[in-house]
Parts: C-alpha cells; sequence; structure tokens
C-alpha cells in the first residue's frame, strides 16, 4: 500500500510539473509570437551641407547631423516605455522613460524626455521645416544647442514626472511636468525642481492658440559674456514663458510665437514666425523670421531671415535647400547656406 501511494504521489507531482512546463512553455511562445506587434522600431538619419562665413568661424563642410534609433514598447494596452539613443557625433541617450494612460484626459510619464516647452522644443527635427531645427529663442531658452553657456546643451531634454493628456474633445491640451532642471543624463544640481506647463487650445480646425512656462532655479555649468555676475556652480532663478498661435490652411502653415526669459537679473526675449507653403504636392517653400534678444540691457540681438525649399522624395524621407542671413547688432553680417537630406523608416 505504502509504495503504490509513492507512485500516485510521484505520478501526480510529474503530472503537474509537465503541465506548468506546458503552460510556461506556452506564455513563453505567446510573448516572442506576438513581440512584433508590442514592439516598434524607428529610426532616422538627417546628413547636411553647411557653408558658414561668419568671421571667426567659417565652415565648408558636409556633416552628420543626427542618426537616431527609437524603439518603442507596449507593455499592456495602457503601459509603455519609450528609447532614444543618438548616434552621431558622441553617442548618447536622449530619451528614456515609461508611462501610463489612465484615461484619455490622463497620461503619467517618468523619465527623460523633451521639455514641453514652446511649440517648437517638443517637436521632432523630423518634422520642423529648419535645418538648424529651433528658433534662436527656443534653442537658447530650451536648452537646446548650447547657446546658453549657464545651462548647457541638452537637445532640449530633461529627467523628471509629467502628467498629460487632451480635455473636451481635443480641445484643450495640457502638460503638466516636475523636473530636474539640469538638463539630460545628469542628476539635479542643487535639489530644486523646474515646473514646467503648457496649455494648447484649438478652437477651430485651422487654428490652435497657447502657451507655455519654466518656473525654477538653475545651477550654471559654465559662464556666461551676456551673464557675467552668475559664477560656475552657482544657483540662480531661471523663469521662462511663451505664447502663441499655429493656423493650418491647406497650402499654407504658419507657427508664430513670443518667448520671454529672466536669468538672475538678465532678461532676454525673442520672437519667430515660420511659413511652410505647400505649392505642390510634394514641394514646400520654407519661409522664416526669427529674432531673439539675448541681453535687453545690452542689446546683444540678432534676426535671422531664412528662405528655402523642401522636397519629400518619399514618406518622411526629404530633400532641403535653405539660405540665412544672419543679422547681429554687435558684429557683422554673415551668410549661412545649408542643404540637408533626412531618410527615415
Amino acid at each position: 500500500m505504502k509504495k503504490t501511494l509513492i507512485t500516485l504521489l510521484l505520478l501526480a507531482l510529474t503530472a503537474t510539473l509537465a503541465q506548468a512546463q506546458e503552460e510556461n512553455k506556452n506564455n513563453v511562445n505567446k510573448v516572442v509570437n506576438t513581440l512584433k506587434d508590442r514592439l516598434t522600431l524607428e529610426g532616422y538619419a538627417q546628413l547636411a551641407y553647411t557653408y558658414d562665413d561668419t568671421e571667426g568661424a567659417k565652415a565648408n563642410t558636409f556633416e552628420v547631423k543626427r542618426a537616431i534609433m527609437m524603439v518603442r514598447g507596449k507593455i499592456t494596452d495602457k503601459w509603455s516605455c519609450y528609447f532614444m539613443y543618438s548616434f552621431a557625433n558622441t553617442g548618447k541617450i536622449l530619451e528614456a522613460y515609461t508611462e501610463y494612460k489612465f484615461l484619455p484626459e490622463l497620461t503619467v510619464r517618468v523619465g527623460e524626455f523633451k521639455t514641453m516647452f514652446s511649440f517648437e522644443n517638443p517637436m521632432s527635427p523630423c518634422n520642423l521645416e529648419l535645418i538648424n531645427c529651433n528658433s534662436q529663442a527656443v534653442n537658447y531658452l530650451s536648452g537646446y544647442d548650447g547657446s546658453d553657456p549657464l545651462y548647457g546643451s541638452h537637445t532640449g531634454r530633461d529627467i523628471g514626472l509629467l502628467v498629460y493628456g487632451d480635455l473636451f474633445d481635443k480641445l484643450i491640451t495640457y502638460n503638466v511636468g516636475l523636473m530636474n532642471g539640469q538638463g539630460i543624463n545628469r542628476k539635479d544640481a542643487n535639489n530644486q525642481k523646474d515646473i514646467v506647463g503648457s496649455l494648447l487650445v484649438n478652437p477651430l480646425s485651422w487654428l490652435s492658440v497657447g502657451g507655455s512656462f519654466i518656473k525654477g532655479k538653475g545651477c550654471a555649468v559654465a559662464t556666461s559674456a551676456v551673464n557675467p555676475d552668475i559664477a560656475v556652480g552657482q544657483n540662480y532663478d531661471r523663469n521662462r514663458w511663451a505664447a502663441g498661435a499655429k493656423l493650418h490652411f491647406k497650402p499654407i502653415d504658419i507657427r508664430t510665437e513670443y518667448l520671454h526669459g529672466k536669468d538672475g537679473n538678465v532678461r532676454s526675449d525673442g520672437y519667430y514666425l515660420t511659413l511652410s507653403a505647400h505649392v505642390l504636392p510634394s514641394f514646400d517653400i520654407i519661409a522664416s523670421y526669427d529674432y531673439f534678444n539675448r541681453n535687453k540691457t545690452l542689446e546683444d540681438k540678432q534676426t535671422n531671415y531664412v528662405a528655402g525649399v523642401q522636397w519629400w522624395f518619399y514618406p518622411k524621407c526629404r530633400l532641403q535647400l535653405q539660405y540665412t542671413y544672419r543679422d547681429p547688432k554687435l558684429r557683422d553680417a554673415s551668410n549661412l547656406v545649408q542643404a540637408q537630406v533626412q531618410v527615415r523608416f
């Protein structure tokens, strides 16, 4: 009897283990078989030629401006993760975050991503009309290209927490963020967070109006000639706000915005208007007026006039040619000629 019981127990244990192994195998197969539906891989490259006759910084060169790989993972219907890496110049992580969509009106994101300031900064270089991407004011005030030495070059990104969503059938889009204020791949240097917010109202199919702000304290990573009273490692008030409108007509898209910044005791402001005219199904004419004053007391201001064309030779792929006349008040005027090919998959 004892041997029979042991035999039955062994058989039951073997059957249970076999069933568990089969279920585990089925789960693994299910994950593998659905991986292609749950993982999205994208990438793009922007290859450019630049001629610049600025005195002391002349250039005549081909360059790889961007080479980006993006991976989005769908964990559940509401939970996802995202990763973006740049291979151009020195390789670095650009974005790494996870987010959960509680409701159509409420999504929470945590990690490293674009700061939701201005119209232009959250936009991808794949969609922006200008080869240099943003206007002068957006580049400076969002820490995009290092033109503000106090903040540094962070491609307009930071680390933090974001809450966003659409309200009233997409009549209103909002973003509220709590960010380090130190830029990408960096811990907070002063233990004080930046509050970032934006609000976009879409009253008509062709019109969107809105504004955004950043309120916080920066920790200077270098000195600045336009703000010499702030030393490296010093904390300083760093506040920005912007307001503007986007107009979408069938042949013409217009984006315009006024931006203001205050770093310590130094105020700056800028304004831009960018127009894209779709003259043919795959051919656009681009024009932009771009003004920025880095220090309103010193009148360190510059106006850029941009004209160009772009040809979308394949979906998401384009060839661009642009001329920029740069007219600074404190320096000599200069000319910039750029050509760029963009390929994306």
